[in-house]
């Protein structure tokens, strides 16, 4: 293709959703060093910090999700933005001219794409859930291309458009080849005694949060290393129930988190997709105690397709303040089972998933000239 490749890619609200986002756009890059790229968020969301962190610029609009219930009279001033955020994406596109426009799921990627597909553009999207979301079911007959990460996903999509490709990680995951001894030292923890990394998901887990808490004593008692994401709503609380510990360390965020994952030796997550995709690929032991507070329980199904696989243990959130650390401990003391886990989940890793993503976003932006 002799044309310059111009990409629009939209969603966001959740690292599960920017990472796959901002992976798809490098492996576009990688392949189009020309391409131009230009993110499409939700003012006020986290796309706004970190997707020009990332080195992409990104316009911001002003679209939220709608108020529960439904037939609340705020949502006629959600509906208001939404038509005015349709409106400012109209102008977007025609000042960018993108021969192609990608949705990754979120508020900011309905009217990007309802907008896109109006104005002739071929679009894609991406699912990364076992159930889809609202966003995207919606969008569905209007994309070309929908790449999902699980099967079944024909409930939800037209068949003869999907595509398994798996969720894109973040690359800078894969790209690590620290031995566990260099992760160690380089996050000033002993190699010699057991570490596990505790991630709530990008904005934190409250149940997650209070089971780590209420075993801080037992932590300290077995000589266990805790590396405690606690995420930015829990974190002055939670560093200060740590405050004392000599082995749980609390903090907000973790930005080097492929070191992190190399330093661990067991998981405690939630269950997003993202963080399923990227225990796969790096092979890591885990405990996940999926959210309940998610569309159609979809962390759970998420959760259940590694553990029916004998390839994680499983939580239910309701259990976790009575379970999670006892499992946890007894987990990261049995290296055969850690073993046992490492196999089986890397048995159900997707490899070069923003590659073959960014191959069908270049296909249909040939397509469309």
């Amino acid at each position: 293709m002799d044309k310059e490749l111009r990409v629009i890619v939209s969603g966001g609200g959740t690292g599960g959703h920017i990472f796959p986002a901002v992976s798809i756009a490098n492996a576009i890059k990688a392949m189009r060093p020309d391409a131009k790229i230009l993110f499409v968020g939700a003012n006020g969301r986290m796309e706004m910090e970190r997707v020009p962190a990332a080195g992409y610029e990104i316009k911001g609009l002003p679209v939220r999700g709608l108020i529960r219930p439904l037939w609340s009279p705020k949502n006629i001033s959600v509906m208001l933005d939404f038509i005015k955020s349709r409106s400012m994406v109209k102008s977007i596109i025609r000042d960018f001219r993108p021969q192609v426009a990608v949705g990754v799921g979120g508020y900011a990627s309905a009217p990007t794409l309802n907008a896109a597909y109006a104005m002739g553009i071929p679009c894609l999207i991406q699912e990364q859930n076992s159930y889809a979301g609202v966003t995207n079911k919606s969008l569905a007959k209007k994309a070309e291309k929908i790449c999902v990460a699980y099967d079944g996903m024909e409930r939800f999509f037209p068949a003869d458009r999907i595509m398994k490709t798996g969720n894109p990680v973040r690359q800078a995951l894969l790209d690590n080849t620290m031995s566990k001894e260099e992760a160690c030292k380089a996050m000033g923890l002993n190699p010699e005694k057991p570490i596990i990394l505790v991630i709530g998901g990008s904005l934190g887990a409250r149940t997650v949060n209070d089971s780590i808490a209420g075993g801080i004593e037992k932590f300290d008692n077995a000589g266990i290393q805790v590396v405690w994401q606690t995420g930015k709503y829990y974190a002055e609380e939670c560093e200060r129930k740590a405050e004392g510990s000599e082995f749980v360390k609390a903090q907000a965020f973790i930005s080097d988190m492929a070191t992190a994952y190399r330093a661990a030796d067991i998981v405690i997550s939630r269950a997003g997709a993202s963080s399923i995709s990227e225990l796969c690929l790096l092979g890591k032991a885990s405990i996940l105690v999926p959210s309940p507070n998610v569309a159609e329980d979809h962390q759970t199904k998420n959760a259940r397709a590694l553990s029916d696989k004998n390839a994680a243990i499983f939580v239910a959130d309701k259990d976790a303040r009575a379970q999670l650390v006892d499992e946890a401990i007894k987990l990261v003391s049995n290296k055969a089972r850690i073993a046992s886990l490492e196999t089986e989940v890397k048995k159900l890793a997707y490899h070069n998933s923003a590659e073959v993503i960014a191959e069908e976003v270049i296909k249909l932006a040939e397509k469309k000239n």
